[in-house]
């Protein structure tokens, strides 16, 4: 078997994975290793094959790293949410000490943590959701602005 075919079965193995767990860091290994057959099919030796399939995929998890990190929301820990600032209804406390609670939403009941634990409206009160952790939301009696 060639070497660039074997770099192109692994590559596409790379990329198979990555369908399966969205994180984009297989994605760009794989890419590495279709880098590295396209360096044996044009006739470089096997160390230039490693070595650039490997700086390719080692700047994509770099730059997926970076991207990843820039998502995130790292002052509050709490996500940038779609629904931000829509109303919810207050269901009823699943860890009233603690500003857990369940709350209606699109039909449906979800889990919820106060933003500000100190206050405590009652059941049917309405809230507004600040943001999403997990699968958890954010929520206050204040409306986001």
């Amino acid at each position: 078997m060639d070497l660039w075919l074997l770099w192109l079965i692994v590559g596409f193995v790379l990329v198979i994975a990555e369908l399966m767990t969205g994180t984009f860091y297989l994605l760009v290994l794989g890419l590495g290793a279709f880098v590295g057959a396209m360096v044996a099919w044009f006739g470089g030796n096997v160390l230039a094959q490693a070595f650039i399939g490997s700086a390719v995929a080692l700047a994509g998890a770099w730059f997926v790293h970076h991207w990843h990190a820039a998502q995130r929301n790292v002052d509050t820990g709490v996500s940038n949410f779609l629904d931000r600032g829509q109303a919810v209804v207050l269901e009823g406390w699943t860890n009233e000490p603690a500003g857990f609670a369940r709350v209606r939403y699109r039909g449906t009941s979800w889990d919820a943590r106060l933003a500000e634990p100190a206050s405590r409206p009652v059941a049917g009160a309405t809230l507004y959701i600040h943001g999403q952790e997990g699968n958890t939301l954010v929520v206050s009696a204040q409306p986001t602005h």
